[in-house]
């Protein structure tokens, strides 16, 4: 099936038959709830006393400083319930589903946020709920497998492929077509068939709208540029929203430039050379993909970032030149998360330490005058394997030593 829900020439819904019924009632529904006021002012109030929204607008006064030019604000989405932009998707989502009927919820997830926000979302409103996940993401987002696991949700590790976020994905729809009756697939960012970019980028415009009261509140005036990490899109989209109708504000996103574009290991869809247009799992976008149409590995030091396809929305952006975008290296991103955490007291996580890198390069060159906000679409504890890995932290090493030392013994 083929709907008309395109930006530009990306986007559409290319979905096997047996879902042509599934998708039809999640767009009626979907139209519904963006017709009804009172299902914003339902979500609204449940993201106010549940997951501490508004999330505030920082002004990090000693980066500002150290850098020289624009002043710095930071959009803390990292200070919403469970840690992360997620929660403001999957909490609008779990409110479509009761009032769609069903009573499973089943995500993907890379860094683990989305699914830990998922399972959240599923013990709050009493949903039964399975996450899948790559292996390798399982590896390196353990703390967030625990807590959902906790939470009461099944995570089930993705052996096929490259065993990242690509592979979760194809396995979460497998599930879906087996069991549409009685599951909601909670799609974690605003990639794959109609419906789903629309409504990832409707629910995550509070992040934007917000911005834009707060730095005019702060700043007195619009920011010169904002920034935002880009790996499906959600956390982007979500801030650029309240900027999109105003000319003078430059939306700027940042993927992942792993080692580096020329290494072949990287992330990088809109600002690198290697995708192409392509249509995959439902929908047509720039993909990382060789000649043949099959899909590359992609890297990066965030499992949240390596995905290899973009949302349909920045797709359309980029093209209409209305989104600028750049791509930042792991070690640039390990060295601005050393120096926020320094100056500010503020622990990114390393998907949102992208945007701290390209802002940081910019800000100098901008006015005192000028403003530029960075979104921080989630905080950094749950990178602690790999943050203390890439700064070789002995303390830290001799800990997990003595850790699985005591878990080895009680083993025995």
């Amino acid at each position: 099936m083929k709907s008309k829900r395109y930006f530009g020439q990306w986007g559409g819904s290319y979905i096997p038959e047996v879902l042509h019924e599934t998708f039809r009632q999640l767009e009626q529904a979907v139209a519904e709830i963006k017709s009804d006021p009172s299902f914003w002012q339902e979500y609204t109030s449940l993201m106010s006393t549940y997951s501490c929204r508004p999330t505030p607008l920082t002004h990090a006064d000693n980066l500002s400083r150290h850098f020289g030019g624009a002043q710095i604000y930071i959009k803390r989405e990292d200070l919403n319930h469970t840690g992360a932009h997620k929660a403001n998707n999957v909490m609008g989502q779990g409110l479509l589903v009761k009032r769609m009927g069903k009573s499973r919820v089943i995500a993907e997830t890379g860094a683990g946020q989305h699914g830990m926000a998922t399972a959240t979302m599923a013990a709050k409103f009493g949903f039964s709920c399975t996450i899948y996940m790559g292996e390798e993401d399982v590896l390196r987002q353990r703390p967030n497998v625990f807590w959902m696991e906790k939470m009461g949700a099944t995570v089930v590790p993705v052996r096929d492929g490259s065993r990242t976020l690509k592979d979760a994905i194809n396995e979460a729809f497998r599930d879906w077509v087996t069991n549409m009756d009685t599951t909601h697939y909670v799609f974690g960012t605003a990639c794959g068939p109609a419906p789903f970019p629309d409504l990832v980028s409707w629910l995550q415009s509070i992040i934007g709208q917000e911005a834009r009261e707060q730095i005019l509140a702060r700043h007195g005036r619009l920011p010169a540029r904002v920034y935002a990490c880009v790996g499906g899109g959600s956390n982007s989209l979500g801030l650029f929203s309240g900027f999109l109708s105003e000319p003078g504000v430059e939306l700027v996103g940042v993927e992942a430039g792993g080692r580096g574009l020329n290494s072949g290991q990287h992330a990088s869809r809109l600002c690198g050379q290697d995708a192409s247009p392509g249509i995959a799992q439902g929908y047509k976008t720039m993909f990382l993909q060789n000649a043949d149409g099959q899909m590359l590995d992609t890297h990066s030091v965030s499992a949240g970032l390596d995905y290899i396809g973009v949302s349909p929305i920045l797709a359309d952006y980029w093209e209409k030149k209305r989104v600028r975008f750049e791509a930042a290296t792991d070690d640039e991103v390990i060295g601005a998360l050393d120096l926020t955490m320094k100056k500010e007291g503020i622990i990114p996580a390393l998907e949102s330490a992208h945007a701290f890198v390209q802002a940081f390069k910019e800000a100098p060159q901008l006015s005192p005058e000028d403003a530029v906000i960075i979104n921080m679409s989630g905080r950094g504890d749950k990178d602690i394997f790999t943050i203390a890995e890439a700064f070789d932290d002995p303390s830290w090493k001799e800990f997990i030593i003595q850790r699985a030392a005591i878990y080895s013994k009680k083993k025995a």
